[in-house]
């Protein structure tokens, strides 16, 4: 009961238990070092068939925090936390600092071709900055170039 108590799950969500056939697949970690809303995309898109499970969502997001984010997990005042949601505005609040920014298209203007730089080279640089902006306009694109 002791540890129940400590837990920043609610006694509802701590005395959950998995679903009949739950079996544990491999996630990917979280250190405290990265984009904590990729992170919880990706968990989400793993734990798909259990999402309406809030239980089971919060247990096994806990476990994919390992080191300084597992240390971050155990501050969290006991059964402080109710839901997932409240787990993830937690979770993502913590780390907000880690959060990828998100480029657009407009990112493209200030690349500029070098004057040693080949046409090649410039066309190579300017096709790899768009590739890291999701749904780029191509007629911005196309006016940077």
């Amino acid at each position: 009961m002791t540890n129940i108590s400590r837990s920043p799950f609610t006694d509802e969500i701590e005395q959950a238990e998995p679903p009949c056939k739950f079996s544990m697949s491999h996630f990917t970690t979280f250190k405290g070092d990265g984009d904590p809303e990729w992170h919880l995309k990706h968990y989400r898109r793993a734990m798909v068939l259990y999402r309406n499970n809030d239980a089971l969502m919060c247990k096994i997001l806990a476990t994919t925090l390992q080191a300084e984010a597992q240390d971050w997990f155990h501050t969290l005042p006991p059964r402080s936390i109710r839901s997932f949601d409240d787990l993830s505005l937690v979770f993502t609040n913590e780390y907000s600092s880690y959060r990828t920014i998100k480029k657009k298209s407009n990112h493209l203007f200030p690349v500029k071709k070098n004057p040693k730089e080949s046409l090649h080279d410039y066309v190579k640089r300017l096709k790899a900055e768009k590739a890291k902006i999701v749904g780029c306009d191509d007629s911005i694109a196309n006016a940077t170039f």
